[in-house]
């Protein structure tokens, strides 16, 4: 392989692909990129065996061919060189790297010790949709995640696509997201509904490397998924079992329906939060006026502290605890002046919208006083 790159091509290619190279003694090879050149383009791979990214460097290609280099000399050669243009050059078991004032050789390995990915068999059935939506939508779902050893299913994100509506749901069982799109938002060439649980760490990926423009293409098969744009392409394994029924939990009327400026809620919070203590428990009560709730904490060994915040309310509820950074998080996944904060008994959860978009909510569930 002999093939000229420039620099800052290069160097954006090794920071999408090298942060899912894998630590692996039986496999060391997962700390390597595979460069290769494939249909007149330069590919960069890399992969943990649970995730893969694929990414097309623009640049010009003399000699076709393909070696695995370790990723993290690579780029740190990468990184510091000053010139443009780069010279690559496999030869046997090293990899020359060459600019107008600098060379190296670094020992590499044979293309065939790479792992191979596996490819979605079914490439006509797809999902179309603009990347900064997805990219949007994954963000506003994963802040309801959180690791569980206990339930493995809940690391992940539900995928949910039917003809009308396609829906990303995440959940820790102490709060919930669901962002839904219409059939309007999505192109789909699948005649059949169908879902699938994302891991998380894919979900973060895909966040990391969506960019603001172009559509981004999903595909998949029973095992794995794969997202594909012009320039790159992230392949997963698929997760196994079941989400959880979530749709019986999701209040349809509440006990009390306020609107509140979005600001100044989170500065609430994060004031209030001050005395809570390690269990970040907060306290909201609806002013007898209706005009406000106040929003207060306290810990015996710091003191205690009240902030009243105006709001438009209807209906009534009786005072209920939370843990005041998991409505904080719900809170700032909203981009709007206004927030819908939907109250209900201390034993029922709490839901956090639009004031008048439905496309999204962020569930929350208080925490029970004996």
């Amino acid at each position: 392989m002999k093939i000229v790159v420039m620099k800052n091509n290069l160097k954006e290619g090794l920071s999408i692909i090298g942060k899912i190279s894998g630590e692996n003694p039986q496999l060391p090879i997962l700390k390597n990129v595979l460069l290769e050149t494939i249909d007149n383009k330069i590919i960069l791979t890399a992969t943990n065996l649970e995730i893969a990214i694929k990414f097309g460097v623009s640049g010009k290609i003399i000699e076709n061919g393909s070696l695995a280099a370790p990723i993290g000399v690579f780029s740190n050669i990468i990184s510091n060189i000053t010139s443009e243009r780069i010279d690559l050059e496999s030869k046997k078991n090293v990899m020359e790297i060459k600019t107008d004032n600098y060379q190296a050789i670094v020992n590499s390995s044979l293309s065939d010790e790479f792992p191979l990915i596996p490819k979605i068999k079914n490439q006509e059935n797809y999902l179309e949709i603009e990347s900064n939506l997805l990219k949007n939508a994954l963000i506003q779902v994963v802040i309801a995640s959180q690791f569980s050893e206990l339930r493995p299913e809940l690391n992940s994100i539900f995928v949910d696509y039917s003809i009308d509506n396609l829906k990303l749901v995440a959940t820790d069982s102490f709060r919930l997201a669901e962002k839904s799109f219409t059939k309007n938002q999505i192109n789909s060439t699948n005649n059949e509904s169908f879902n699938f649980l994302l891991p998380i760490q894919s979900g973060q990926e895909l966040i990391r490397i969506l960019g603001n423009e172009g559509n981004v293409r999903i595909y998949r098969d029973d095992n794995q998924v794969l997202f594909k744009t012009e320039q790159w392409e992230l392949s997963s394994r698929l997760m196994e079992g079941s989400f959880p029924d979530y749709k019986s939990v999701v209040p349809k009327k509440y006990g009390a329906e306020i609107t509140v400026s979005r600001e100044e809620f989170i500065n609430s919070l994060k004031l209030s939060g001050i005395f809570s203590a390690k269990s970040n428990e907060v306290k909201i009560k609806i002013m007898e006026n209706k005009k406000a709730i106040e929003i207060s904490s306290s810990d015996q060994s710091v003191g205690e502290n009240s902030y009243f915040l105006p709001v438009k309310l209807t209906g009534s509820s009786k005072e209920v605890f939370f843990n005041w950074k998991y409505l904080s998080d719900g809170l700032k996944a909203i981009k709007s002046d206004e927030v819908f904060f939907g109250l209900n008994e201390d034993n029922k959860p709490a839901v956090i919208k639009f004031p008048k978009d439905n496309s999204y909510f962020y569930l929350v569930m208080p925490i029970l006083k004996s």
